[in-house]
């Protein structure tokens, strides 16, 4: 077998086969086919895409590349979650003590992210003590006494993933359907998951900004899950603007707290509701995604799914008063308004930006060595659709130094004023099973 009559045959739109698929993974990760052949193939799926069959088949050969998370000494059906991204995104925080409030099991792998905030496990170590330095028993046995535990990713999962990955970078393919949903499903199907729920963003804060790229995207992970036999879902979401309006790492724990408690952002609370009643019923802990739904809402309301965040945080060394002593979290020294210059209804708010300003702030990571301020960030004061007087404030930022002006200079670019009322953007779009 060669891997120049691969590059052809899919060049010109043949189907591969399983074994050609597997040949070329194979070979790419031991280093035999150099990064141009597999810089052609990727150029010849972006144009010619990849049959179902495909697509599985790939996912399937990258995830035998390097290990596999066993996770089957958990009791019961273990749902993942996995997020395109996005600002403000806090689900997580919510979504792992609630599901697990009702008996669901999350064993949840994280990293620490780049980019605007710092990634789940950064924002968890914003709590004093808590840590996820915990070996594969200890974090299995914490599953499975409290249904839930977080632990940092290890081993060499996907290394065929990270290498076609970075070389999509720096090649032009990275907006490829196939290959994006392929490297999404090798990560989480590595992890050890049963069940996949996928909250898949659209707008001008997601990565797919159209709302039928997000759905094409959506469909093809939900289609490889299901064929490589795991339970896979997903829900479309809005990404126009920031998720909630907490950006920033001990920022977005206060909000995740107060979410538990039902007193979170609208937007926050309904979002969570929705991806938890998917994970809720693929662990089959309920009949339908109503009762699901409803299971969720007496958990917040009973107050058993801060019960459980407290548990949980304890569990793993952290100080479970800031439950109801949020003041214990990282603070930042300065608490500086910005002032809207002018009245009217906040028509959007560009999600990217206000990342990139919290990023300033040093709320997140440029690259992978910078240090992350866990106190700093923005919250938000205005949505889309709210009313806004002349000297209201639309955010507050929280920093450790006092000259911002620069940081507010970017920040009133991202608020569009306008003097007609204005309609906040659907949170849910669209539901794919």
């Amino acid at each position: 077998m060669r891997m120049v009559d691969i590059i052809e045959k899919k060049r010109d739109g043949y189907e591969l086969s399983k074994e050609e698929i597997r040949f070329m993974i194979e070979g790419y990760t031991n280093e035999t086919i150099p990064d141009y052949q597999m810089s052609a193939f990727a150029m010849a799926v972006y144009f010619q895409g990849m049959t179902e069959k495909e697509r599985a088949e790939l996912t399937l050969a990258m995830v035998d590349s390097g290990d596999k998370i066993d996770l089957s000494a958990i009791e019961g059906i273990k749902v993942d979650k996995h997020s395109t991204g996005g600002v403000g995104d806090t689900t997580t925080l919510v979504l792992a003590p609630l599901v697990a409030s009702v008996g669901v099991p999350v064993a949840k792998m994280s990293g620490r992210g780049l980019g605007h905030t710092g990634g789940t496990i950064d924002k968890l170590e914003s709590i004093e003590g808590f840590h996820v330095e915990i070996d594969n028993k200890q974090f299995i046995d914490l599953v499975n006494k409290n249904k839930v535990a977080v632990i940092g990713q290890s081993g060499n999962l996907t290394p065929a993933d990270k290498r076609l990955y970075s070389l999509r970078d720096v090649t032009a393919t990275v907006n490829s359907i196939p290959l994006i949903a392929s490297s999404i499903m090798s990560k989480k199907i590595a992890a050890g998951a049963d069940a996949i729920v996928l909250d898949v963003k659209t707008g001008a804060g997601a990565f797919m900004k159209d709302i039928e790229d997000a759905k094409k995207l959506a469909k093809a992970m939900v289609d490889i899950g299901n064929n490589v036999g795991r339970m896979t879902m997903a829900v479309i979401s809005d990404m126009s603007q920031p998720l909630g309006y907490a950006i920033g790492n001990a920022l977005e724990v206060e909000e995740a707290i107060n979410t538990l408690k039902g007193k979170g952002p609208k937007d926050l609370h309904e979002l969570c509701l929705t991806l938890g009643s998917h994970m809720v019923f693929l662990a089959k802990k309920a009949n339908s995604l109503e009762e699901a739904y409803k299971m969720l809402e007496e958990a917040i309301q009973s107050g058993k799914a801060l019960e459980k965040f407290k548990t949980f945080i304890a569990a793993q060394g952290g100080d479970p008063s800031i439950m109801d002593d949020p003041m214990k979290l990282p603070k930042a020294k300065f608490q500086i308004e910005l002032e809207a210059k002018e009245s009217g209804w906040v028509e959007s708010i560009i999600a990217d930006e206000v990342g990139k300003a919290a990023m300033l702030l040093g709320a997140g990571r440029a690259t992978k060595d910078s240090k992350i301020d866990l106190a700093v960030g923005i919250v938000l004061r205005k949505k889309v659709g709210d009313k806004v007087e002349k000297g209201e404030s639309l955010a507050t930022l929280h920093s450790n130094f006092e000259n911002v002006d620069e940081i507010k200079k970017l920040l009133y670019q991202v608020f569009t004023i306008s003097p007609n009322e204005t309609i906040a953007p659907p949170l849910i779009y669209d539901k794919i099973s």
